[in-house]
């Protein structure tokens, strides 16, 4: 299929180039001593993702220890409830560890395991990332830091107890907002000082090249597998594929699945309380071209051009950019990418775990939403909603702040 001059039958071929670009966006805008270290990973990464022992290793560890396959449910009281759209979901919340993270941790601390390091550094927000690479540290007996901040480590309590347990050491990050953005900022910090032993497993599809790759070739599995299984299922492809984008991995791992199928693709970012800025973290949406964090994409800023403040209700959307491959669909139109407020989210979070015995992540509630307001305006066909995590690290702060609705 070709779509704006882009050939998707070669898509994974040309995308990003050598350099880390998706277009003009991603690349690698990092010191000289840091782009030897990235050019190492590059190099280690390009000659072990094609050695059949580590594709094998990689297949072992994900049916074995993931439990993947996982598997596509359909959400039939739900889509009873809104019509005759039928609403489906990939649970990923069925993945070891409760989301989709574990399937580029593993891949990474594989790779680190091959390159000779001794420590994993992370950043997370809703604490899944820190969660998973916890897990994978432990699994492969490395060292493991998470930087977290301090606003996220108040929200997402169960996550880091998670953490602690499988023996990774949670920094508390106290500076700026003291969320997402400060985390990664100060995991990045903690990268530059101990690159010659460690390598940072960043938790989405951001940051300097070959990361945005990387963590899209691991997180692919998912796409593969739904369109697989709903073939299977149906013997059809859905009608729209829809998935939550912060970051952007678990989105970037299902659309990945379907960019050369004739189906809708849509990302859903957060709109928070509002569109006014510091009231939501829809760059995509908002934003505009940017460099932060190694990487060149479309970002929210300030009046001085700085990484702008943001806000979501899910503790792991609150970014203010997003992946650079998300920026490219973006501008070629090859996805949609639109927004859901808190209000929305939270009314999908409980009707799916009312409708269908499903307690969603905050952040897969995003996808949830969005897939049910598409099925009221459809009026036929089918969704396909990518539940990238389950909802248990938020039951505290749903409850605390919106109670046990009605």
């Amino acid at each position: 299929m070709i779509f704006n001059n882009v050939d998707f039958d070669t898509y994974f071929k040309h995308y990003p180039d050598a350099n880390g670009y998706f277009g003009k966006y991603g690349g690698a805008y990092v010191s000289e001593e840091l782009k030897i270290a990235m050019q190492d990973i590059t190099e280690a990464y390009q000659t072990i993702c094609k050695s059949r022992k580590f594709i094998s290793e990689l297949r072992r560890i994900r049916k074995e220890f993931q439990g993947r396959p996982t598997p596509i449910s359909y959400l039939e009281r739900l889509s009873g409830k809104l019509g005759n759209v039928q609403l489906y979901a990939k649970r990923e919340d069925l993945n070891h560890t409760g989301a989709h993270k574990l399937n580029h941790c593993m891949g990474e601390a594989l790779l680190a395991k091959y390159m000779g390091k001794k420590k994993v550094i992370a950043e997370t927000g809703a604490g899944q990332h820190g969660v998973a690479l916890a897990t994978a540290a432990a699994y492969f007996g490395l060292e493991c830091d998470i930087y977290m901040g301090s606003v996220d480590i108040k929200k997402q309590a169960p996550n880091v107890a998670r953490m602690k347990i499988l023996g990774a050491r949670v920094i508390e990050v106290t500076e700026g907002l003291q969320t997402l953005k400060e985390a990664v900022d100060a995991a990045f910090a903690a990268y530059c000082r101990e690159y010659k032993d460690a390598i940072y497993c960043i938790g989405s599809v951001l940051g300097p090249h070959p990361f945005p790759m990387m963590v899209r070739d691991f997180q692919s599995v998912v796409g593969i597998e739904a369109r697989e299984q709903f073939l299977e299922m149906t013997g059809e492809l859905p009608d729209a594929v829809v998935a939550c984008v912060g970051g952007g991995s678990n989105a970037a791992g299902m659309f990945a699945g379907f960019l050369n199928d004739p189906v809708d693709i849509y990302g859903v970012e957060p709109l928070g309380r509002g569109p006014a800025l510091g009231d939501h973290a829809a760059s995509l949406k908002y934003g505009t071209e940017g460099i932060m964090h190694g990487f060149n994409s479309i970002m929210l800023k300030d009046e001085n051009g700085e990484p702008a403040p943001v806000y979501s209700v899910a503790s792991g959307l609150d970014y203010p950019s997003s992946g650079p491959e998300h920026a490219f669909l973006h501008d070629l139109g090859r996805v949609k990418y639109d927004v859901v407020d808190d209000e929305e989210t939270i009314n999908a979070f409980f009707e799916l775990s009312r409708m269908e015995g499903i307690i969603p992540a905050i952040e897969s509630a995003h996808a949830v939403a969005y897939g049910m307001k598409l099925a009221k305006q459809m009026g036929k066909g089918s969704v396909l909603i990518n539940l990238s995590g389950r909802g248990d690290k938020d039951m505290d702060y749903i409850i605390e702040k919106y109670g046990i609705r009605e």
